[in-house]
């Protein structure tokens, strides 16, 4: 596991606390989305399926510090659309890192060369790659060729100036199984400091709806790619969420562990749904109705999803809540190979397979055209 030591003592004292205190939904990250806009459109984002008008509208850096000032939780995620596109972006995170959060930012690495000098290297700051496999099947995800390489670049330059980077990878229906499991090697040639992983969720403005992961398709794709695992692969996320999406464990959605705040205001009931919107923290917390989320509730928007800002706070919580969770964990760091010879098979069966491209990339409209168009 890639997680720092610092960093996991902070989670785990602030979960002590939460439980000490007899407080059942609590935040373990906040989900911060300071603008929509992107220099990428990718086929199966639905974040920037807006109109031009919304597309231009961005956080102020003080609407950041008030959402997490709110909430409290030890971590920020700042994804979008591409953050590094937000003109205060280094104030915002500058802001976080003052109160001794940690940061993850989520780019796709397109302009991080850029605007790298912008930022100082931190234990509270981690660059958060958008990388979705290997270069061809990353150009393909991201309906861009030459994107892969561009990433690269920012990350070698990145880890080259001493900040911690991870990969983000979210895998679809379709995915190789043998290509991801090569693609983990290729990053951790390129020095990060750990891999995170999910599979996609079936966003309803997502221009592809036809490759988003079933709960046991999910399950055999990341018990093939995550058995047998190389001595060299680090993963920047709790092992026993990685274990669920194995089928390995069984959890509850906690959608309440993300809280997501945007420019409409905090997101209903999470990161990935908007089911209306609160003014406050306190008013999201108290007016959603929770029973109404996750697998079990029987929702058809949840159906499928195992999407790591609904389950890994559970994973967190279950580490942080026992003496079993701890022991557990501890097991799932120091033994991680999970040899299987099922799994093994399902390598060189015909299961897992590329996605047919047809020889072309999917070639979306991006939101920068649709913003010139639109005269924004």
């Amino acid at each position: 596991m890639a997680i720092p030591i610092s960093q996991m003592w902070t989670v785990g004292s602030y979960v002590f606390r939460k439980r000490l205190s007899g407080q059942k939904r609590y935040p373990l990250v906040l989900m911060l989305e300071p603008l929509f806009r992107c220099n990428l459109a990718c086929a199966g984002c639905g974040k920037i399926q807006y109109p031009g008008h919304i597309l231009k509208k961005e956080l102020t850096p003080e609407e950041c510090f008030r959402a997490i000032d709110e909430c409290g939780a030890p971590m920020v995620s700042i994804p979008g659309g591409e953050p590094l596109m937000h003109p205060r972006i280094v104030e915002i995170v500058e802001g976080m890192i003052r109160r001794k959060k940690y940061v993850y930012l989520c780019t796709n690495a397109l302009l991080l060369k850029e605007k790298i000098d912008g930022f100082r290297p931190s234990k509270y700051l981690t660059f958060s790659v958008h990388l979705d496999g290997q270069r061809e099947h990353h150009d393909f995800s991201v309906c861009r060729e030459g994107g892969y390489d561009l990433a690269v670049e920012g990350i070698r330059e990145a880890v080259r100036r001493g900040f911690r980077v991870t990969t983000n990878t979210t895998l679809f229906d379709g995915a190789d199984a043998n290509s991801v499991r090569s693609f983990f090697s290729e990053v951790m040639d390129l020095g990060v400091e750990g891999i995170v992983l999910s599979p996609g969720y079936s966003y309803e403005k997502a221009p592809d709806q036809k490759h988003f992961l079933g709960r046991a398709r999910t399950r055999r794709l990341f018990r093939a790619i995550l058995s047998n695992r190389e001595k060299r692969w680090k993963f920047n996320m709790s092992p026993l969420f990685l274990e669920f999406l194995m089928g390995k464990r069984d959890y509850r959605c906690t959608p309440w562990g993300a809280p997501a705040y945007n420019i409409f205001g905090w997101q209903k009931p999470c990161y990935l749904l908007q089911d209306g919107y609160a003014d406050t923290y306190r008013e999201l917390v108290q007016s959603t109705d929770w029973e109404s989320y996750g697998t079990e509730s029987g929702n058809p928007k949840c159906a499928n999803c195992m999407v790591s800002c609904g389950y890994e706070p559970s994973a967190v919580h279950d580490t942080f809540s026992s003496i079993r969770g701890l022991l557990a964990t501890a097991r799932a760091t120091l033994f991680n190979r999970y040899e299987d010879r099922g799994a093994r098979n399902l390598l060189t069966s015909a299961y897992f397979g590329a996605p047919e491209a047809n020889g072309k990339l999917i070639q979306i409209e991006s939101a920068e055209t649709r913003m010139e168009e639109t005269n924004v």
